[in-house]
């Protein structure tokens, strides 16, 4: 299944943040077919609580497709976004996201009504297992 690959690749934007010693969050941003923007978290690396994955997919996608809105494109990203995030994907207009481990205690999905744009698809769960066991083994190592 096309989710599931293009999960694959979030999750190797995951394992690239947690080598630099970031929060292992990927994301990757899909138009017609092809990865057309990656990031991860690189919050520690610029001193920048606002430099998610997500955000750095966004702003490099746009670039990509030399335009603000992402109503063509999906985001695939390893970690339930926050409010921040999916705020930024209304604001792009993004047309599908789909997202692997929920975020219980800062997920998007937390507000009601939803943050994300109205015509913005969601499927959640997307190698959740994975996706969950990354997050949790980062911050077991940190509590050691």
């Amino acid at each position: 299944m096309d989710d599931e690959i293009f999960m694959k690749e979030a999750l190797k934007e995951a394992q690239a943040a947690q080598e630099e010693d970031e929060i292992p969050i990927g994301a990757v941003v899909v138009w017609r077919g092809r990865v057309i923007a990656k990031g991860h978290n690189m919050t520690e690396r610029l001193h920048d609580a606002t430099a998610h994955a997500e955000m750095i997919a966004i702003t490099a996608a746009t670039e990509a497709l030399g335009g603000k809105y992402l109503n063509e494109c999906t985001l695939y990203v390893t970690v339930e976004p926050c409010p921040m995030c999916a705020s930024a994907m209304n604001w792009a207009q993004l047309g599908r996201l789909v997202y692997g481990a929920i975020d219980p205690k800062r997920g998007y999905t937390l507000f009601s009504p939803s943050l994300l744009h109205p015509k913005t698809t969601v499927h959640a769960g997307v190698l959740a297992d994975d996706c969950s066991a990354l997050i949790s083994d980062f911050f077991s190592g940190k509590r050691s």
